[in-house]
């Protein structure tokens, strides 16, 4: 009996041994693969977030590279970079900048592409970056009808004769190209106006305007509408139906735009092109975005013409954007902080 019982104990204690072998080596195979799955896995990952690193580094590099308003930067370095030396003049630029930063609190600047749309894409971007809504007439009319209204109520057949800034266009395509800059410009206006959140708008703006081709037929619907209110301006002149603003009779007071023709074939038609717009055109835009517009001229520091108001006349509830200039031709985008 002893020795069957040992017999019994023996077999048993064999069999668990030889099983737990067999499982000992699926656990270990098990844990091989296992090791190596999680090593391949990490290796995977590894791979894959450096190369969404560098995607991510060159799609940076290419918007920045693209884009027409650049990222902030420090105003006083920006100063020492951009006016080295002991020249009158680069002695007068530092101090204006150091003026500006110790009494208007502008810390940093946004630098504008250097082009003859260059106010124009100045005093846009901040109007979308800030979320200002249309100006109150704006919103009382289509805008998009404002190129028919023009051309068929108005009999103004001479605006096939419109340029778009650097594309030297004209002809009778001239009216269906309006209308579509000026689709573009309601449709962008309003949607990033209507986003609240302040950096998913500021997001909106830089894929905006690292877009030439879009960005292009904002600035020539500006341009139109610049166009639109000196025609209706010179209208109630002639007519004498209700008083217009001073600017108009500055305007109208040049020999090289008497009339709103000689205002397009003179003025608007270079403007992108080979000119930007001047002091006249600057209290316009103003006017017509219902925007108070403080520039700060460098060239002209130490003067009374150091800081300009465009227009002078302005209602209380407009909106204050503010641009920077070194020569009355190339702005940037000065920012505040206290």
């Amino acid at each position: 009996g002893r020795h069957e019982v040992w017999s019994w104990k023996t077999a048993s204690k064999e069999s668990l041994c030889l099983m737990w072998q067999k499982v000992k080596v699926q656990l270990m195979l098990s844990m091989s693969f296992l090791t190596a799955l999680y090593w391949y896995c990490r290796r995977l990952y590894s791979f894959l977030a450096q190369l969404l690193k560098r995607w991510s580094n060159y799609l940076q590099r290419q918007l920045i590279r693209n884009l027409s308003v650049l990222p902030e930067v420090d105003l006083l370095g920006y100063s020492a970079r951009e006016w080295k030396g002991e020249t009158k003049q680069a002695k007068q630029m530092r101090e204006a900048y150091e003026e500006l930063f110790r009494s208007c609190h502008i810390k940093y600047l946004r630098q504008v592409r250097r082009d003859n749309y260059s106010v124009v894409r100045a005093v846009l971007f901040q109007i979308f970056s800030q979320g200002i809504p249309f100006p109150s007439w704006m919103r009382e009319r289509d805008i998009l009808k404002l190129p028919e209204k023009l051309l068929y109520s108005q009999g103004c057949n001479w605006i096939q004769q419109y340029s778009f800034g650097p594309e030297r266009y004209t002809g009778p395509n001239a009216f269906g190209k309006l209308r579509k800059c000026m689709e573009a410009l309601k449709t962008n206006w309003a949607e990033i106006s209507a986003t609240r959140d302040h950096e998913e708008r500021g997001s909106m703006c830089n894929t905006l305007f690292s877009d030439e081709s879009k960005e292009y037929k904002l600035y020539e619907a500006i341009k139109f509408i610049m166009l639109y209110e000196v025609v209706e301006a010179y209208e109630q002149i002639k007519s004498r139906d209700e008083p217009v603003h001073n600017l108009f009779s500055l305007l109208f007071a040049r020999d090289s735009s008497s009339d709103p023709l000689s205002f397009m074939m003179n003025h608007l038609n270079s403007i992108g092109d080979s000119i930007c717009l001047d002091q006249v055109e600057l209290f316009l835009l103003g006017y017509l975005l219902e925007v108070k517009i403080r520039v700060y001229r460098l060239h002209r520091f130490n003067t009374e013409e150091f800081q300009v108001n465009y227009p002078d006349e302005y209602r209380r509830e407009w909106n204050e954007i503010s641009l920077l200039t070194e020569d009355d031709h190339y702005y940037h985008i000065p920012l505040f902080r206290t």
